[in-house]
This record gives structure tokens, C-alpha cells and sequence, in this order.
């Protein structure tokens, strides 16, 4: 880990904005959620909400571009799921929805603890979810098509959610809780570690925040060799990089 390394990775943390969030709607193309994952990062957002396809989610890892590694994805099975859980984290639904009640995207305030739910490519955002969203938001549209890629659209509603947030102030302080900070310094700084505990179900060994390394991590590795000893099935190769 050098010393930029870790400067970007606190910069980045400082900056995420845990109470702005997107909420895909059957959004089923892996190409669109995978952009859609790399702008909330590019414009900050910490965590990203997705209703399961009917085929299953998975992130387009080269659209992405590592996205993935920096944003949190959260998956519910069903949208009534998905939005009671956020509304009951007090947040304000805009639904990414053309309706009688609409109104222009930069007439939302983005600047409270909001999610913008982004509708599938072919029915836009579901009845139930459109019914129960606070507000509906349109991109206006000058030319002769009427709607954008739902990546392309989201990509132009967190630009604004982001413009408002910086002249709010709300990007100058730390917002991230300390818990998840800690937590997401920690696997931004050690993904190969992050990984190995992940899959045995293991904490997450002492981290030096000045360094992003290890304070102890042979001596956590011999401790976990002689917990773990009657596990055969456990990579040699992964216990070596740890020890490196």
C-alpha cells in the first residue's frame, strides 16, 4: 500500500454520501447496471439498491470498470421489500418516471436522504414502486426521442444530486459513520484479506490506518492456522500472500 494509494482511498471515503442511494427497478441488462454502479461512484454515492431481475443480478465487471469493488450493493427480492426498507431509513423517493405529477429532475432536492429508483429498460419503474415514490423526476427532452438509456439517464440525475450536495456543503466532512468507515477502509485496503475472511465467516484482523497494513498479520495468521486446523480445504496459495 503507498502513501497515494491510501491518501485516494481516504480522500474517496471522506467524500461518500451514505444517505443518497439508487434503487434499479428490474433493471436486467448486466451492461446498464454496471454502469449504472460506476456512476454512483463517480458521483459519490456510498451504496446502490438493486431489485433482483428475474435472471438474477450479476455486475458486467468490464463495464463496471471496478466499480463494484467501491460501491455497496444491496439486493432485495421484491421493490415493496426494497422501499419499505429505505423509506423506513427515512428516505425520500424520486421515481425516474414520465407521469401528470412529474416534475424537472433539478426541481427535486437531493441535498435530504433520498434514493432515485431507476426503472427496467423496456417497462421503466413498476406500478407499486411508482405509487409509493415521494416525487416523480423527468430529464426534459428536446429532441425526437422520449427517454434516455436508464444508465445514461441515471448518470445525468446523480449530476445534479451531486452539483446540490456541493453547494450544500455536503461533500467538505466526513459523513460515512465510523463503524463503516472503518469497515470499508479496511476492504479497500486488504481486498485479499477481505476475501479470505469473507469466505470462512472470519473478523477482520487490526488494521494500521496510517500504513492500510496489517498491524500483526502473520502473527493473525498463525492464530488462525491453529483455530482453523482441522480445515484442509483452505488455500495454501491465500495464506501465503497473507504472509508476504
Amino acid at each position: 500500500m503507498t502513501p497515494e494509494r491510501l491518501a485516494r482511498i481516504k480522500q474517496t471515503l471522506d467524500t461518500r454520501q451514505p444517505d443518497l442511494c439508487v434503487l434499479t427497478d428490474q433493471v436486467h441488462k448486466p451492461r446498464n447496471l454496471s454502469a449504472i454502479i460506476r456512476s454512483c461512484d463517480a458521483f459519490g454515492l456510498a451504496n446502490m439498491h438493486v431489485v433482483w431481475p428475474r435472471e438474477g443480478f450479476r455486475a458486467f465487471r468490464k463495464t463496471a470498470g471496478g466499480s463494484f469493488n467501491w460501491v455497496t450493493t444491496h439486493t432485495h427480492r421484491s421493490m415493496d421489500e426494497a422501499v419499505s426498507h429505505l423509506k423506513g431509513q427515512g428516505h425520500k423517493l424520486y421515481a425516474a418516471q414520465l407521469s401528470e405529477r412529474a416534475i424537472d429532475f433539478r426541481e427535486a432536492d437531493f441535498t435530504v436522504p433520498c434514493t432515485v429508483i431507476m426503472g427496467n429498460e423496456v417497462d421503466g419503474v413498476s406500478p407499486d414502486a411508482a405509487a409509493r415514490a415521494d416525487e416523480h423526476i423527468v430529464i426534459p427532452m428536446m429532441g425526437m426521442v422520449e427517454s434516455l438509456n436508464v444508465s445514461a439517464a441515471c448518470a445525468i440525475i446523480l449530476s445534479e444530486a451531486q452539483r446540490q450536495r456541493q453547494v450544500a456543503g455536503l461533500f467538505d466532512q466526513r459523513r460515512l459513520p465510523d463503524e463503516e468507515y472503518e469497515r470499508l477502509l479496511f476492504r479497500w485496503c486488504q481486498p485479499t484479506v477481505k476475501r479470505y475472511c469473507d469466505d470462512r465467516n472470519l473478523p477482520y484482523p487490526p488494521l494500521d490506518p496510517e500504513t492500510g497494513e496489517l498491524v500483526d498479520g502473520v502473527g493473525w495468521m498463525q492464530e488462525v492456522r491453529k483455530l482453523r486446523a482441522n480445515r484442509p480445504r483452505w488455500s495454501d496459495k491465500a495464506e501465503s500472500l497473507l504472509e508476504e
